[in-house]
């Protein structure tokens, strides 16, 4: 099966071409951009193609970031990602960041990993994996409850970690390996149509008070 990934869940516009018979990465182009992705993921989609030697048509699988991490960013991969799956007739799974974060440590068999990803405003993402298998569903928990879960027996990965030393910590961003979205999404049953993961509210409200009265 042939997989294209793709991640703007975060600062990184990333694909990736993977060929889940032989576990081999065809391609991969990933950028830190910050923001803009919708100006630049399609023709990094091009790009990826290109550089396997594939068609388009080639493409048996989408694997997608569907968050949580940026709401703009989420909504432009997956808009993409699902569009590209109609036009093709091919599956579409999301795939969730704090999954990719805890798939990035190796852990000793049974122990428990807390991916967190600072969420600012004193809130952190949060999810617990153990043998690579959710323990739980994603959440948006304080900065203090991540700190109490933090201090239990657990291998900690993902930018909430720097917290732990100092819980006002100016973070750097996360980033999502897209070899390891490539990998999940291969691995994932099949879903229909992949869907945004929002844990937190858009930043941008309504203006209901220049709203104009319907007639």
């Amino acid at each position: 099966m042939i997989v294209l990934a793709i991640d703007t869940a975060g600062v990184d516009c990333a694909v990736a071409i993977y060929d889940a018979a032989s576990s081999r990465i065809l391609s991969r182009i990933s950028e830190t951009i910050g923001r803009g992705h919708a100006e630049r993921l399609m023709a990094m989609v091009d790009e990826a193609l290109d550089a396997a030697s594939l068609p388009l048509d080639a493409i048996q699988r989408i694997g997608v970031t569907v968050g949580p991490g940026s709401f703009t960013g989420i909504r432009v991969g997956v808009a993409a990602a699902r569009g590209l799956a109609l036009a093709l007739g091919v599956d579409c799974v999301g795939v969730n960041t704090l999954e990719v974060l805890a798939r990035t440590v190796v852990a000793a068999p049974g122990k428990t990993v807390l991916a967190g990803m600072n969420a600012h405003r004193e809130e952190v993402y949060l999810q617990a994996f153990r043998d690579q298998i959710a323990c739980e569903a994603p959440a948006l928990a304080t900065v203090d409850d991540y700190l109490t879960r933090a201090a239990k027996d657990a291998m900690l990965v993902g930018s909430a970690e720097q917290l732990v030393t100092d819980p006002t910590a100016q973070t750097a961003p996360d980033h999502f390996p897209i070899e390891t979205v490539a990998l999940i999404a291969a691995q994932a049953t099949a879903q229909g149509k992949a869907k945004p993961l929002y844990l937190r509210g858009p930043d941008a409200k309504p203006q209901t008070g220049f709203a104009v009265a319907r007639a």
